[in-house]
């Protein structure tokens, strides 16, 4: 008789029982998939992407801690009036030496400053704006925003013409203040603020706009005024009193974490 490995009951046929790798694959795949479609479709019938409430909730904290910031900045200058009038009282100082602090103080903006002013307004444009002169293409999102560099521009242009001090929103600036824009926001002094930007300067009203017309970079920002429609406007304010800066003048820095 032939020892075949066909041979029923003879226990020569490995195959029949071996353990398929193949098939196991295959139903894992399956089983992705089926998870896959799973997920799409829970997601697809009960989450709006574009109201996701963990972003509406990452918004409304930036603005809770943008409101709480500005509550402890002015707390902040009612304690610095506090201590300064109590050291005024009898510092042992002399007059020569207060003049000098109070002079030291100005210079540093944190106290306040009245003059002559100009105010410069910079807005986004309309989002349904076209190009309004031809041989200009149709604009990108990104040519309708205002960007960090415009008001990082009107500010180097304003300091140039020798202004004695600036006002950003309701902040006034210092030498340690950074203008800085987070998409279609600015960050200035751990507060967040929306278009349309205001920018206040107190010095000579007549060379602050000579040296805005003047700034290359805020000529290349008019081009986009004039063609798609961004917001400009300088005025005239007469005499304003810009506050004194309030917050913290700690310097902060990065460190390596041990």
């Amino acid at each position: 008789m032939s020892n075949s490995a066909d041979s029923p009951g003879t226990g020569s046929s490995p195959a029949r029982g071996r353990f398929r790798p193949v098939r196991v694959l295959t139903a894992a795949v399956f089983a992705l998939a089926g998870l896959i479609f799973f997920t799409s479709f829970n997601t697809a019938k009960g989450t709006n992407i574009r109201t996701d409430a963990s972003l509406l909730k990452l918004s409304d904290l930036i603005h809770e801690r943008s409101r709480e910031n500005g509550e402890l900045n002015e707390s902040n200058a009612g304690l610095r009036d506090d201590v300064e009038a109590l050291a005024e009282r009898d510092d042992g100082s002399t007059k020569a030496e207060d003049d000098k602090l109070t002079a030291l103080e100005h210079s540093a903006g944190t106290q306040k400053l009245s003059g002559k002013a100009i105010t410069v307004t910079l807005n986004d444009a309309p989002p349904d704006a076209t190009a309004k002169l031809p041989g200009y293409p149709e604009p990108q999102p990104d040519y309708l925003v205002i960007h960090q560099q415009d008001l990082q521009a009107v500010v180097n242009a304003l300091w140039q013409s020798g202004a004695k001090g600036i006002k950003v929103m309701d902040q006034r600036l210092i030498s340690t203040s950074a203008v800085r824009c987070v998409g279609n926001t600015l960050i200035l002094q751990g507060r967040v603020y929306s278009p349309p930007y205001k920018i206040t300067a107190v010095g000579d009203p007549e060379k602050m706009q000579q040296a805005l017309a003047a700034s290359p970079a805020i000529q290349n920002y008019m081009v986009y005024v004039n063609v798609y429609g961004l917001g400009w406007k300088v005025t005239e304010d007469g005499t304003v009193t810009l506050p004194g800066y309030s917050g913290t003048v700690d310097l902060q820095y990065a460190k390596p974490v041990e």
